[in-house]
């Protein structure tokens, strides 16, 4: 069974604006699957559907089989809970040292203040970032926050990481690290699907989708091909 699917999602904001028509995919449970194209083409919206962040104007989005849009709202935030995201926005918390950002939303999960701290280090120090501990989401530059809020879709030990061009505003040597991470995410059996533009992460894909004006493309990289 596919740990995501969509079926026929469209999304519209307003009357004009299309955001995706009629998407299709399927994101294969332990997969590495990607979604790429210009800007503006529907992947972020995409994600968001299938990270159960919103829901479709038409289509369905299955996970592990079920359908998002028939679950309760504690059925959902029970989903999610076994996903880990990471956006371009980041949504980092003004003001809560970077440690807290990460491991915040394992507190409803029961994970007490020791275990909670351990995992920051070890994701911090792994991210380049073990002396930014007590540092505040505003003393860091852009691509500090993006490795801060990797880190934080990681602190939760996740099934599924939904990631929005992970290594977008990093150096290469950043970005090597966090390409990384996510393959050695993928080597453990977590389904990682990510939109990029960055050709190491397409490479190592099992699947790639390509998308234009809120569409799907033909000729998707099958499982298997290089």
């Amino acid at each position: 069974m596919p740990a995501l699917e969509a079926r026929g999602l469209c999304k519209y904001y307003g009357q004009n604006l299309r955001a995706l028509v009629d998407v299709s995919l399927v994101v294969a449970t332990g997969s590495f699957t990607a979604v790429t194209g210009p800007s503006g083409s529907g992947k972020t919206t995409l994600l968001t559907l299938l990270g159960a962040l919103d829901f479709p104007t038409m289509g369905t989005v299955l996970f592990d089989g079920r359908d998002l849009r028939r679950c309760s709202d504690a059925e959902r935030t029970r989903i999610r809970r076994r996903m880990g995201f990471t956006f371009q926005s980041f949504s980092l918390v003004a003001r809560l040292p970077v440690w807290e950002n990460i491991t915040y939303p394992l507190i409803p999960r029961g994970v007490n203040r020791t275990e909670r701290y351990r995992r920051a280090v070890d994701l911090l120090t792994r991210l380049g970032l073990g002396d930014r501990m007590m540092a505040k989401p505003e003393e860091l530059s852009g691509g500090e926050q993006q490795r801060v809020a990797l880190a934080r879709a990681l602190a939760g030990n996740p099934e599924v990481i939904i990631a929005d061009e992970p290594t977008s505003n990093l150096d290469p040597l950043t970005a090597d690290i966090v390409a990384s991470m996510l393959r050695e995410q993928h080597a453990r059996g977590v389904t990682v699907l990510i939109a990029s533009h960055d050709p190491q992460l397409l490479e190592a894909a099992d699947a790639v989708y390509r998308m234009e004006g809120g569409k799907i493309l033909p000729n998707v990289k099958a499982m298997g091909q290089n």
